[in-house]
């Protein structure tokens, strides 16, 4: 149906006065464009509505299309070519890699901090009304320290207008527009290499999940100040605030909470003992490098995986301070004996069934030989866990994002690819009427963006109210999609979607068209470009 719409457009752009010439420079594309000797039709504001309703038509036509290639939630995607053949040796992170933590996780953690603000740093204790909220904000959003704003970038360092808070209110965009002269963000402001604010940069990065109840625990306690009118240095607040996160953890205060009740923080799931065992079955070395400590990791294991977890792996290293760990060469190994104590040994060979604190990545590959791409290393963070691996190691890299899952089961909705669809159906319809400057015409049009922006602002709403989707702002990647994309070979929602995979599966990306490549139709049909509504007025040569 929707191919035999196509047709219908076609012909009738062709017997509406649109005719073809060729660009005249070598390899140019030809396109049909409107013959500049004929006049546009006399009642403009009937053409354009009708152009809008059989885009409309077209585009309702194409959704049944759309909905049956749909994306499997448990899937592995690809950014780079690679063959699991060639890997033998997996490694992995602990927290949300192996580990899946309760939503009542960030609650105690937000709840910790703000405590620590009150008793250590002697802030209001009024900010206790306030509670976490986990609908509030989401990875990977930049924080201007000195302005005490949280906001959302795109890949090419321009701020989503709509999306800038101060404390829980939203910013206005004309004050954005004014306070940064624009919305691009300059890169000397932005974080260094590992999302941080440091030697003079403006903006921190939020990139680790253990980050949203940082990110919240902000705007909540800015929320406080500016309701009340007091006066305060946003810089401290920060610092406060990200020194009373840091205490939660080593501390041991979330360690504690955990181990007390591990079952109401960790989600138990039989599937990450399901992917060691088969990963062991097929004869894969594997091992763990974790920033968190013996006793918590050990517990942790026993519950989601069993009693001889540690059997299951040839090297278990804990306390690695990564991103320190891959790249100081100077801290050795110390072994850790069944008690926790520290031993004084010095280290020979990584033994299986020990647990090592400390020491660093050289040090590590010296004595395991473990090189190069057929090593393949999974965590969620993006900076701390995989960059420097893929950069200066040549390792291969497995990016686990959980927040993935829930985003693809609502691109899955019929509510979403419906106004997905015509968002971009519209956006199109924009582009190549924009040709037509008359009074009439440009009314129609201005109606035409006011319905786009509206549409923009409800699919930003289908993920979250405040920021939307963790990987696009309203057309482009988002700045951690940007990173994600450049230090990930492979990302998925768990670990347990390996189980999806035969050993030797080989994941190949997928050729996406660029900006100047144009798919054929059918490429068009099926992957949901959705220029079809638009042949009438530019129509390639076939």
């Amino acid at each position: 149906m929707a191919a035999a719409a196509a047709r219908s457009l076609l012909a009738a752009g062709r017997a509406g006065g649109r005719r073809c010439r060729a660009l005249p420079a070598a390899g140019a594309a030809p396109y049909c464009t409107v013959a500049p000797q004929q006049q546009p039709p006399p009642d403009m504001k009937s053409y354009l509505w009708s152009r809008y309703r059989e885009a409309k038509r077209v585009t309702k036509e194409l959704v049944p299309t759309i909905m049956s290639n749909m994306l499997n939630p448990d899937a592995i995607f690809s950014n780079n070519e690679m063959s699991l053949s060639d890997i033998e040796i997996y490694g992995f992170d602990y927290d949300y890699t192996l580990v899946f933590y309760s939503k009542h996780l960030h609650t105690l953690i937000f709840n910790a901090a703000r405590d620590l603000l009150i008793n250590e740093h002697r802030y209001p204790a009024e900010i206790r009304k306030y509670d976490y909220d986990p609908n509030f904000a989401i990875r990977g959003l930049h924080y201007d320290v000195h302005r005490a704003l949280l906001m959302k970038i795109d890949a090419f360092h321009y701020i989503q207008l709509g999306t800038v808070y101060r404390g829980l209110s939203v910013v206005p965009d004309e004050e954005v527009i004014a306070m940064y002269d624009g919305s691009h963000v300059p890169l000397e402001q932005m974080s260094d290499f590992y999302g941080k604010s440091s030697q003079g940069n403006t903006m921190k990065q939020f990139m680790d999940i253990f980050s949203l109840p940082e990110m919240t625990l902000l705007s909540c306690v800015n929320e406080y100040f500016l309701k009340n009118n007091i006066d305060y240095e946003p810089v401290h607040l920060y610092k406060d605030v990200k020194d009373s996160i840091r205490d939660v953890h080593i501390k041991g205060i979330m360690y504690r909470a955990i181990e007390a009740d591990i079952e109401k923080y960790i989600c138990y799931a039989e599937q990450t003992r399901a992917v060691l065992a088969k990963l062991a079955d097929h004869g894969k070395k594997m091992f763990l490098i974790t920033n968190s400590p013996s006793s918590f990791v050990d517990k942790g294991m026993k519950f989601i995986v069993g009693k001889d977890w540690r059997d299951l792996f040839d090297v278990v290293i804990v306390q690695a301070e990564k991103p320190n760990f891959f790249n100081d060469k100077r801290r050795p190994f110390r072994k850790v004996n069944e008690r926790g104590v520290l031993l004084w040994d010095k280290i020979h060979k990584l033994q299986k069934g020990q647990i090592y604190k400390q020491g660093n990545l050289y040090e590590f590959l010296k004595l395991t030989g473990w090189r190069g791409s057929r090593v393949l290393y999974f965590g969620d963070h993006i900076y701390s866990d995989l960059a420097d691996l893929t950069l200066k190691h040549g390792w291969r890299t497995g990016a686990i994002i959980p927040e993935l899952r829930s985003e693809i089961k609502i691109m899955n909705t019929e509510k979403y690819i419906q106004t997905m669809t015509w968002l971009q159906t519209l956006t199109g319809l924009l582009e190549h009427m924009q040709v037509h400057r008359d009074p009439d015409s440009q009314m129609i049009l201005e109606e035409w963006k006011k319905e786009r922006k509206e549409m923009r602002e409800m699919n930003r709403n289908f993920f979250n109210a405040q920021f939307g989707s963790l990987f696009r702002t309203d057309e482009n990647p988002t700045y951690f999609l940007r990173r994600l994309s450049r230090f990930a070979d492979i990302y998925m929602a768990s670990l347990s979607c390996l189980l999806n995979y035969e050993p030797d599966y080989t994941f190949y990306p997928r050729r996406t068209p660029l900006q100047h490549e144009l798919p054929g139709w059918s490429d068009q049909l099926c992957t949901g470009t959705f220029r079809i509504p638009f042949l009438q007025e530019t129509v390639q040569i076939k």
